[in-house]
């Protein structure tokens, strides 16, 4: 028994022998690979710590931009915004961005506030903020350009599919209007009428566009176009400057309520 604890201590420290020796020799990337992964995490929460503290500070400048905007103090507003654009963090420089046009709209800068658009939809890697761009820009165009201009813009995104096909066809529609093209005109705003997913408010407004149409002669009345002349009705009771004229009775209709006589009279 004393020979077998002999052998069996002996074993123990050739074991732990070895056990050291590995540790000595492994030691120095164990202990590397540990600091390593402490100084990611580290870095990790330092970086997410100031981008959301910069992100923090890029939020209350941009609504500061927007109290001045609303204060009308549009100069102060648009200096706010290039601070931002040029030093923000996140999505808010974008975001500056497209203030920073609406502000130039504000000051009659049409043909700057449309560069600033075109630049937004050639820079974007986002294709829904590249066609909200093209679509601000193209609604634009319809006064300040031409028929062409708002097809170069929103002519690919009033297609089927598209989040912001009804706008842009709304554009269209209107380009096509003052151009002159009634059919087209007439096309473009329909296709928004029969669109299921367009907002009823939207839905009128087409329907207005296709009275006005209707009331000059420029297309046929058709019984697909009962929005319009829905519209056209309504236009009309507005601005009739005459109450409806009630019915004489007739000689052996009932005899009115004493309520109903003085209307009728």
């Amino acid at each position: 028994m004393s020979e077998q604890n002999i052998f069996r201590e002996v074993d123990e420290e050739l074991r732990s022998d070895r056990m050291r020796a590995l540790w000595r020799r492994f030691a120095p990337y164990v202990i590397g690979a540990a600091v390593g992964v402490v100084l990611v995490v580290a870095a990790n929460e330092g970086w997410t710590w100031y981008h959301a503290n910069n992100a923090a500070k890029s939020s209350d400048e941009l609504y500061a931009a927007f109290e001045l905007i609303d204060g009308g103090d549009l100069s102060a507003a648009q200096t706010q915004l290039d601070a931002l654009i040029a030093d923000g963090s996140g999505s808010y420089p974008v975001l500056a961005q497209f203030r920073k046009a609406g502000v130039l709209v504000k000051e009659g800068a049409i043909a700057d506030a449309v560069a600033a658009y075109d630049a937004l939809a050639n820079t974007q890697s986002n294709p829904r903020l590249r066609e909200l761009a093209l679509v601000l820009g193209g609604t634009l165009m319809v006064d300040a350009g031409t028929l062409a201009d708002v097809e170069s813009r929103v002519g690919s995104i009033a297609v089927e599919g598209s989040p912001l096909r009804n706008a842009a066809r709304e554009a269209l529609g209107l380009a096509q209007y003052k151009a002159g093209d009634f059919a087209a005109a007439q096309a473009s705003f329909e296709a928004v009428v029969n669109d299921p997913l367009a907002q009823s408010t939207v839905r009128n407004r087409m329907g207005y566009y296709l009275a006005q149409l209707l009331s000059q002669g420029a297309i046929a009345a058709e019984p697909a176009t009962d929005a319009a002349g829905a519209a056209a009705s309504a236009i009309d009771e507005i601005v009739s400057d005459e109450a409806p004229v009630a019915e004489t009775p007739a000689a052996d209709a009932p005899a009115a309520t004493t309520e109903a006589q003085p209307a009728a009279q």
